[in-house]
């Protein structure tokens, strides 16, 4: 909005008392004592600098009522894959948040069919953008299911683990578990790799997302992989007990140095 300058020429009048006649009646009639007290110019651009000033306040309130954010990083099993997503354990997630926790919030950053090489792609700009407290990583059960190397698996998982925590994040490891079909040395080192990780980078580890849901066939959708939304809650209880904590927990500011004597 550009108001016009006090000092710049006015409109010629027929006659000063035209002029001096029109003045009175606005200040009559305003209902601002600021108006009436200041040339009207300067006036509104005063008021519209004080409402500008109020909006920022309310702007900048509104942000740091939004609190922190729990930052859910996985595939196909955290992005509600063959159902609605209001369904998914992610959005009872954040429902739960509401009800229980208001000074958290959810963003759900997961991708049908991502891999841990592919979650190490991206994680990086997503946790610039959101800026979590905390993270839920739920990753490598496509590693596992196109049977490739561990050992890549796990490097792609401890440097997404070590870049959260660079990000002042609190990291919750979700693990999982692979059908008996793909032998037991396989299945054993791959659930295996999810314990070392959590001992390594002393992370939160819940061994397996789908405990309790896993042995229930009528939980699962046509493709025997993804569960159903009945199975949600189940889920969500699943992450609930090993998150929990870690909502409690807030950063400890460092204690300032003592000067040297």
């Amino acid at each position: 909005m550009d108001l016009p300058d006090p000092e710049a020429p006015t409109t010629a009048t027929a006659s000063p008392a035209v002029t001096l006649s029109s003045i009175s009646r606005r200040m009559t009639r305003s209902l601002s004592p600021l108006l009436t007290v200041l040339p009207m110019p300067r006036a509104l651009r005063i008021v519209f600098s004080l409402s500008l000033l109020l909006f920022i306040g309310l702007g900048s309130a509104a942000t740091a009522a939004l609190g922190e954010t729990v930052l859910v990083f996985g595939d196909s099993l955290s992005s509600a894959y063959g159902m609605q997503a209001p369904r998914g354990w992610v959005a009872l997630l954040e429902q739960r948040l509401k009800r229980e926790r208001p000074d958290y919030s959810v963003a759900n950053a997961s991708i049908s069919g991502e891999t841990s090489a592919g979650g190490l792609a991206r994680i990086g700009k997503v946790l610039e953008r959101i800026k979590p407290s905390v993270v839920i990583l739920e990753l490598g059960a496509n590693d596992g299911l196109r049977g490739l190397p561990l050992a890549e698996m796990s490097r792609n998982l401890s440097s997404i683990i070590e870049q959260s925590q660079k990000a002042g994040a609190r990291v919750l490891l979700v693990g999982m578990r692979l059908p008996p079909n793909y032998g037991d040395t396989y299945t054993s080192a791959f659930a295996q790799a999810y314990v070392e990780l959590a001992k390594r980078h002393r992370v939160e580890l819940l061994p397996f997302l789908l405990d309790g849901v896993a042995e229930r066939p009528e939980l699962f959708q046509g493709d025997r992989i993804h569960p159903t939304d009945a199975a949600q809650p189940v889920v969500l209880a699943n992450v609930w007990r090993k998150l929990d904590p870690l909502l409690r927990k807030r950063k400890v500011a460092a204690a300032p140095k003592r000067a040297a004597r």
